[in-house]
């Protein structure tokens, strides 16, 4: 389209409503028009779009004439050629309608043009509109007012005149902006280096290297880098790639180290003229002790799956907090984590089929799910938050048929944590038949509740609370027991509770024979090419696009963050890092995501307004600056990139209108939304344990590497796209290592917790009901781990 044209796309809403209502009729209306216009291929609809434009008279609010004014406005057609189509079709109140509104409506016809220029000379400003009559025209740099004719002149220019300029026009209260301009002063070719930079540098040279160094946990670990510099340089230290901001000097001190502290240490030095990176030191942390009965397992990974939203059955409450409390336990003891929530039939297909993707000979996998489920004949099933309300085996995923295909792999240890109902299914009489189990030492099931009975959690209006199992299995999971010992003193505690007593009480089921725990250390991991390929796969589905930082026209800098809540849920930050001293008010929000997107609540003050109650503001970084909290689910069911749009909307001092900047932005594919959990998975390359006899299973699916279907490779991945924590404004290598001393959980009795009796809520299938138990609570979780 032609610069100064008037689109379809820019006419408001009120105009396309009123118009359409003109060509909603048989005789001279949208198909004669669309018609006409098809005599330019660009703008020629095809059957299927007339068909779908003649369809909309079946709803009472649908218009054919909208739908077809839509489809022009989206190939961009120009008003004029709009007008010239329907004065063919000598449809007379549309062309008087437009001709007169484009009349009054302004249309910048030429641009101001950013332009450089030596000290003195002659600098012209242009910018031209069309309108109404007696259009007017204000000059603005900063909010010092400069002009009011089409022409700025600047002469001779000085460094008084260096900046960005708009221009305002207006016709009464209707009024319009050009673009930004900016006029930058550059020296001319006489000029020498040190008049432009006064001081420059001599150079910079690193005089002290950093040293690889052997340590023990608990050692404190010191580091110097320094260098010569003129002006004095600067330091930033990196740990495996990854930004350490909290070390910013020439020394690197770490007081007490963990095996998280392993990997390759540099520094960053620069000065505004200058930058050189030292060499690469490597730090090797060694064990201070080891288990009295070790159990060696090759590598550990989880799959933690909590539904809430059902479509067709009761809301759950607790599952947000149960899965976000036992993930960041697990990733203490080194387990790869993928968190999900809300997951439909096909996503849970998938989501199962990538953990059995990263499992292998002597891994320990565990899957823990909470929401609606149910057992039958000895088979357990999870329900998925689109099951029909008559639901069978046909729409749940069984569990006996999971563990069988574990078993394919030589798993070290399978455990399975299911805090869900173990009622029978009314509704199903089919005989689930899971393939046979292999004779093996090494399956542990940790019901919430026993066999035909209720799984409960308590609802709390102003907080969020763990289920009963979770409470107290969040006590207990860390310890350096066997994991039967360990639930064994889960079921104890729950016993002396009084409001479970009767009610809900853990059952065991285990034939574990060998001293299995789950805090065991990962034997050989780093030579492994398995454990490699499982690192990468898991890396996949925790990527964070990185911070992003834009620039407009205005001279407003805003900063994106990202932080991760769940392995499908993201939370968006804006801050405003910059602005003009001249702009009075200023905010950038988010908008534009796609419909797939669960985005029940965007641009609030707080992470709880936002809908993110596990998440804290003081974990991100600079927690004081102002910003603005977009919270998306549902990643998991994103087809393409995710796109949205930076609106910034500020204000002049001495300007009553507020100005609005758009900014598209794309961030790829983060979190899960890389693996398509959305599509049934059938790579074309299978392993040869995808056979399977599970006939009654719909979740017989093949398993099969990703890696050949458009996944990132290793080196894109893992090497130079690290893992970002948005939260702490840093990235985070592939490692999914982290020190047990973060994120200690509450340590209390467990009868403490329920010093009165207080009313159960049903958690799977009873109906919710308000309770007041200040003592329940989910425990603080001020030391976090992101993905």
């Amino acid at each position: 389209m032609e610069e100064g044209k008037m689109a379809i796309g820019t006419l408001s809403e009120e105009v396309l409503n009123r118009l359409s209502k003109m060509l909603d009729n048989p005789t001279c209306g949208w198909r004669q028009l669309a018609k006409v216009l098809s005599e330019h291929p660009r703008f020629q609809c095809s059957e299927a779009e007339l068909t779908s434009c003649s369809l909309q008279v079946l709803s009472a609010a649908g218009s054919p004439g909208r739908t077809l004014l839509a489809l022009l406005a989206d190939r961009s057609c120009p008003l004029d050629f709009l007008i010239h189509g329907l004065r063919k079709v000598d449809h007379q109140e549309a062309v008087q309608y437009l001709t007169t509104l484009a009349g009054e409506t302004i249309r910048i016809t030429m641009q101001p043009q950013s332009q450089q220029a030596t000290m003195g000379s002659r600098v012209v400003l242009t910018c031209r509109a069309t309108g109404p009559p007696g259009l007017c025209y204000q000059w603005f740099r900063g909010r010092e007012e400069m002009g009011c004719t089409p022409e700025l002149v600047l002469c001779p220019l000085a460094s008084a005149h260096v900046g960005h300029y708009i221009c305002r026009v207006n016709h009464g209260e209707n009024c319009t902006f050009s673009q930004w301009a900016q006029v930058h002063l550059v020296h001319s070719a006489g000029s020498s280096c040190s008049s432009l930079f006064p001081g420059s540098a001599s150079g910079l040279r690193i005089i002290c290297q950093p040293q690889s160094q052997t340590l023990s946990e608990g050692n404190s670990l010191t580091m110097e880098c320094k260098a010569e510099a003129n002006p004095p340089a600067q330091y930033r230290w990196y740990s495996n790639m990854v930004e350490m901001p909290e070390h910013k000097t020439n020394l690197l001190k770490i007081p007490c180290v963990t095996t998280a502290h392993r990997g390759l240490y540099s520094c960053k030095v620069f000065n505004i003229y200058h930058e050189a990176w030292s060499d690469t030191a490597k730090v090797d942390i060694g064990e201070t002790h080891t288990h009295h009965f070790y159990v060696p397992s090759t590598d550990k990974v989880a799959l933690l799956i909590g539904n809430m939203n059902y479509l067709y059955h009761n809301q759950l409450c607790a599952p947000i907090a149960d899965v976000h409390e036992l993930a960041n336990l697990l990733r203490q003891m080194d387990f790869k984590v993928v968190s999900l929530l809300d997951l439909n039939c096909q996503e849970m297909h998938s989501a199962v089929t990538e953990f059995l993707m990263l499992l292998d000979k002597g891994v320990y996998g565990l899957l823990y799910f909470a929401g609606h489920g149910y057992e039958n004949y000895g088979n357990s099933f999870m329900v998925p938050i689109d099951a029909p309300a008559s639901y069978t085996s046909e729409h749940c995923l069984c569990v006996q048929n999971i563990l069988t295909r574990m078993q394919q792999k030589e798993t070290g240890l399978n455990v399975f944590l299911l805090d869900m109902c173990r009622k029978r299914n009314p509704n199903d009489d089919v005989i689930v038949r899971p393939g046979l189990l292999k004779v093996t030492a090494n399956i542990v099931f940790g019901y919430a509740t026993c066999v035909d009975a209720e799984a409960y959690e308590v609802k709390e209006s102003n907080d969020v609370s763990n289920g009963i199992f979770i409470n107290f299995l969040k006590k207990r999971i860390c310890e350096d027991e066997k994991v039967t010992v360990m639930l064994d003193r889960v079921a104890e505690d729950m016993g002396h509770c009084v409001i479970t007593r009767g009610r809900q009480a853990l059952e065991l089921r285990s034939n574990l024979s060998e001293r299995r725990s789950l805090t065991d250390q990962i034997q050989d991991a780093e030579c492994s090419a398995s454990f490699s390929a499982r690192n990468l796969q898991w890396a996949v589905a925790h990527v964070l696009p990185k911070s992003k930082y834009l620039q407009f026209d205005c001279g407003v800098t805003v900063q994106l963050g990202f932080a991760a809540e769940f392995s499908n849920v993201m939370v968006i930050y804006t801050r405003i890092l910059e602005k003009p001293k001249e702009i009075v008010s200023c905010s950038a929000q988010l908008t534009d995501f796609p419909q797939v997107i669960n985005l029940k609540k965007s641009n609030q003050e707080t992470l709880p307004e936002a809908g993110c109650l596990l998440l804290f503001s003081e974990n991100l970084s600079s927690p004081e600056v102002p910003r603005l909290y977009t919270r998306i689910c549902s990643l998991q069911r994103l087809r393409r990139e995710l796109t949205f749009t930076v609106c910034l909307h500020y204000t002049y001092c001495n300007m009553d209108e507020e100005v609005e900047e758009r900014k598209p932005v794309t961030v790829g594919k983060p979190l899960v939304s890389k693996l398509n959990l959305h599509e049934p998975q059938q790579p074309p390359v299978c392993s040869a344990s995808a056979s399977s006899s599970f006939s009654p299973d719909p979740f017989d699916v093949p398993e099969c590497s990703y890696f050949s279907e458009g996944f990132p490779s290793v080196e894109s991945d893992t090497s130079h796209t690290p893992l970002y924590d948005a939260q702490a404004g840093r990235e985070s290598p592939v490692s999914m290592g982290s020190s047990r001393s973060t994120n200690i959980p509450e340590e209390t009795d467990s009868p403490d917790y329920f010093d009165h009796p207080t009313p159960l809520v049903g958690r799977k299938s009873l109906p919710h009901s308000q309770v007041h138990d200040t003592n329940y609570k989910f425990s603080d979780m001020y030391n976090l781990h992101f993905h």
